[in-house]
């Protein structure tokens, strides 16, 4: 395994350009093009903005102001989050015919996928930053400094868990269907709409069990809440597992890769 894992740097070349067929793809076709990953993050904001702060009553769980930009702050990275996963899930049958290649590296198409919905997220970001400066929320320098460092661990705990979803669905086919509905729910159960301390303090206990809470979190602390760093603790121990997660997640794969070929 460690031998693989260490090939995967000569792969560069090649994950950079999958990464740029699998964005040129997503948008063949369509007039905006590269556009849409700008359009798309904002359209999701002014949906979720419209439906909890005008079509839900009013209340303690849309009363932050400004609610677009604490929405933003989660919503952007889950996004990330939640597309890395449904695609990853599916990324080794869709490209069955690469798998079946001798001498084709199948571990960088988990990588790949990770990779394409984070260059979205990162085309999001301008727009976070408009409505940062709209808004006048202020920014600080050492919070901010953190920022890079959330977004490495959201990298390695999303494609550990990528790993394992693209090695187990080539065999089970089911959890394509069944992690949707994970995801629903992932989402509510995620401080992303509400913030944490609307829970209770066995919600809150509750929540500290799900790690992307913590990102989300994270990611309201730095951008969002007028105050310090506070999460700073929950992030190194995610960061920590995120690496677990990764090294199981690759093992999983490299023990199951030979099976690939035959199952896709």
């Amino acid at each position: 395994m460690l031998s693989n894992l260490g090939e995967l740097y000569r792969y560069r070349g090649l994950i950079q350009t999958l990464v740029a067929r699998e964005l040129k793809a997503r948008y063949r076709g369509s007039v905006l093009g590269f556009f849409w990953s700008f359009v798309n993050p904002l359209l999701l904001l002014l949906v979720y903005s419209f439906v909890f702060t005008v079509v839900l009553p009013r209340g303690e769980l849309v009363s932050l102001e400004p609610y677009a930009v604490f929405l933003f702050c989660g919503l952007l990275p889950w996004t990330w989050f939640s597309s890395s996963l449904s695609d990853g899930a599916n990324v080794l049958i869709i490209n069955g015919n690469l798998i079946k290649k001798v001498m084709f590296p199948a571990e960088i198409l988990p990588i790949v996928a990770v990779l394409s919905n984070m260059v979205h997220f990162l085309f999001g970001l301008p727009i976070l930053i408009i409505f940062l400066l709209y808004y006048a929320v202020p920014l600080r320098l050492t919070e901010l400094a953190w920022f890079p460092f959330v977004v490495a661990v959201q990298f390695t705990l999303t494609l550990g868990l990528v790993m394992v979803l693209s090695a187990l669905t080539v065999h089970f086919r089911d959890i394509k269907d069944l992690l949707a509905n994970i995801l629903t729910l992932w989402f509510f159960a995620t401080p992303i709409i509400y913030p944490m301390s609307f829970l209770s303090d066995r919600g809150k206990a509750i929540m500290d069990l799900n790690p992307f809470a913590h990102l989300a979190i994270s990611y309201q602390e730095i951008l969002f809440y007028d105050g310090p760093f506070g999460h700073w603790k929950w992030l190194l121990a995610l960061a920590v597992a995120g690496l677990v997660l990764f090294l199981f997640g690759y093992a999983l794969f490299d023990r199951l890769r030979d099976s690939f070929a035959e199952e896709v």
